[in-house]
């Protein structure tokens, strides 16, 4: 018995995607089948970028394939990624298609780091990458990425991004001295962030990500209600002082309708670089029991270790100092799942509401 695209087309789309726990968004224009005889070749549909985190699902379209006494050929994945939804009344950038906040409610957790790891894992991925360093008091994304130098204008209104480890960024730390304090009052800071958002000249970014300042003051409230948010990422250590500000974090992102994608836990445990022995300095299991609480994806802890701090410090983070390392494979995984939580949510429809302008009669 012969066996059309159609059929194969239905069991593909009763197949849950295990990175999205979505069911795959195949139609017959986005997956392209071709049938020879009982071996079938498939392009899937993903939305996210591809790491060597399909196997599982191809073990499902194997499964389900061979329900039907065929048997898979060949699995290519279309990893195009789309813009999707953001706050009510706002509209993505038109040249970034998604921005996400990496945020914890209180400083010295390591969002920082955690932030710039995860857009290196992302970039590395496939995916076109950029980093906004957010903190304006207190910037650190120059020194992660090793970068120096005032951006560029080609026209006189907007700045090109510098670029570090193939990554487009930008930073109050590039337009200032390197130790001039920002002795600016919330109205100024509110706006040199916007500023730096919007007249970035971002290169086509399938992520934009921000690394937020701590705490839930005007850069944060500002960047949630008036910047077009993706979703956001929680980022904490175990202690129970970094929970409670985190929490706050977390609520205030669901109070203006910006998506939490889940929890990272950072310095979950040290161990010793002498002994091996390994030690919860600030608690266990903190991180992952908040997004319990919360019913929130747990996308993974990440130690207190030595090598993640001076790799950052130099401006090679972890991530391209040891591409193969743990610290870098536990970023790839965080990054991985961070971009299947957004593949998952709702695409971006703001272009079919018609803009509302005011005009004086």
């Amino acid at each position: 018995m012969s066996v059309n695209p159609e059929q194969i087309l239905g069991v593909l789309s009763e197949i849950t995607d295990p990175n999205t726990k979505k069911l795959l968004p195949v139609t017959a224009k986005n997956c392209d089948i071709v049938v020879e005889g009982t071996e079938v070749s498939i392009t899937v549909p993903l939305g996210y970028p591809s790491h060597n985190g399909e196997s599982e699902l191809k073990k499902r379209i194997e499964t389900a394939l061979g329900a039907l006494g065929l048997s898979l050929k060949r699995m290519d994945k279309d990893t195009k990624i789309i813009s999707h939804a953001v706050q009510p009344g706002l509209r993505p950038l038109p040249n970034v298609r998604n921005i996400i906040a990496v945020a914890s409610g209180k400083g010295g957790v390591g969002k920082s780091t955690t932030a710039v790891n995860i857009a290196l894992a992302l970039q590395r991925q496939g995916a076109r990458t950029g980093l906004l360093d957010a903190d304006i008091y207190g910037p650190s994304v120059p020194l992660m990425l090793g970068l120096s130098g005032k951006p560029k204008s080609d026209d006189g209104k907007t700045m090109q991004p510098l670029i570090g480890h193939e990554l487009q960024a930008n930073s109050i730390g590039f337009l200032i001295e390197e130790d001039a304090p920002a002795i600016w009052r919330g109205p100024m800071v509110t706006q040199a962030l916007v500023q730096l958002l919007n007249q970035t000249a971002w290169d086509d970014l399938d992520y934009l990500i921000v690394d937020m300042p701590p705490g839930t003051g005007d850069i944060a409230l500002t960047m949630a209600q008036k910047v077009p948010l993706t979703g956001a990422v929680i980022v904490t250590t175990p202690q129970d002082l970094a929970l409670a500000d985190a929490r706050r974090g977390l609520r205030m992102f669901q109070k203006v309708n910006v998506p939490v994608l889940g929890v990272v836990e950072n310095m979950s445990v040290h161990v010793c670089t002498n002994c091996g022995h390994a030690e919860p300095i600030f608690g266990e299991h903190g991180g992952r029991d908040m997004a319990a609480e919360f019913n929130l994806p747990w996308l993974g802890a990440l130690p207190l270790a030595m090598a993640i701090r001076t790799q950052t410090d130099s401006g090679t983070p972890s991530v391209v100092a040891e591409p193969e390392g743990k610290a870098a494979l536990a970023y790839h995984d965080i990054a991985r799942q961070i971009a299947a939580q957004v593949a998952a949510l709702p695409p971006d429809n703001s272009a079919m509401t018609p803009k509302v302008v005011a005009r004086k009669v």
